[in-house]
């Protein structure tokens, strides 16, 4: 089973891009120990638009265009976005450790420098169609910087999974967050757990997604009747609706989550079916590479 990451929004009537008003500066509200409600989750309303990738069925993943589209066309309450580290340190917006499937480059991101990063073409690969027709080569997409993410979309709350395992990440990702005053519009995390539970010690007033041997232990104490491990390290599921043959979400899994005041975000949710019902069961929120289908739905 493995972890993923959910976001803040505030909901609205036919829903558009959450505006957040709780600014990361002296003042705020300060969290507790063992206290699961971050600022980032004190406006969450389900059922959320959750843009995976930015909406990898429409236009070319984790790239402005696709956030730019998630954000303004089908008016997503959320981003959900991959981080890794180049070879000199820049932190690039990219799902995968190499570069070959989405651009026209080759090679690992941490062995590659970000002026080597920056001229490639992230949507040279792009097809919606099978691959006829690749309708945003060559037309300067390129791979962004998290930085540049944060900053174009100001108002947005972002699901992050750190993919990098670069000494010390833990620490640019939070130095980042904190000067842009980003902490609180933020959910992040990674599928390990030691890298997850740095981030933790890094942020800890960040909202944090379970990795994935936490959110392992919790799931199976859930479904076997077990004692919940109440790790308040952790606010998010973001989680699969099955695994393999199992149905994971369902209203005994919410209803305990519940208990111990989690939010639950179900990925990568195609198909208007299964979206209607994760809708009816209550979930938190659904990520989607169709952020057009599941605006529809939830319109």
């Amino acid at each position: 089973m493995s972890a993923r990451g959910g976001r803040q929004p505030r909901s609205r009537a036919g829903s558009a891009a959450v505006r957040i008003v709780t600014p990361d500066r002296p003042g705020r509200r300060k969290v507790r120990p063992g206290d699961p409600m971050r600022p980032f989750l004190q406006r969450l309303r389900p059922t959320l638009h959750i843009s995976h990738r930015g909406g990898a069925h429409l236009a070319p993943e984790n790239t402005l265009v696709a956030f730019g589209a998630a954000v303004e066309r089908w008016r997503t309450d959320m981003l959900e976005l991959d981080v890794h580290v180049s070879h000199d340190g820049a932190l690039v917006v990219s799902h995968d450790p190499t570069v070959q499937r989405c651009t026209d480059g080759e090679g690992r991101i941490a062995d590659l420098r970000w002026a080597e990063l920056e001229r490639l073409d992230a949507g040279y690969h792009f097809s919606a169609d099978g691959g006829r027709t690749h309708p945003f080569r060559a037309r300067g997409v390129k791979l962004p910087l998290f930085r540049e993410v944060l900053r174009s979309f100001p108002d947005v709350p972002l699901n992050v999974e750190v993919k990098a395992e670069a000494p010390g990440v833990e620490a640019e990702i939070a130095g980042l967050l904190r000067r842009e005053h980003a902490v609180d519009r933020v959910c992040l995390g990674s599928e390990l757990d030691d890298l997850a539970g740095q981030l933790v010690e890094a942020l800890p007033d960040a909202c944090h997604f379970y990795p994935r041997d936490a959110l392992t232990a919790l799931v199976l104490a859930v479904k076997s009747g077990g004692k919940l491990p109440d790790d308040s390290r952790y606010q998010v599921l973001d989680m699969p609706l099955d695994y393999g043959d199992v149905r994971l979400v369902d209203r005994q899994l919410l209803d305990a989550v519940q208990r111990l005041g989690r939010w639950v975000n179900v990925w990568t949710i195609d198909d208007a079916p299964t979206m209607h019902a994760l809708v009816a069961l209550g979930v938190g929120g659904i990520m989607t590479d169709r952020p057009d289908l599941l605006r529809s739905v939830l319109s």
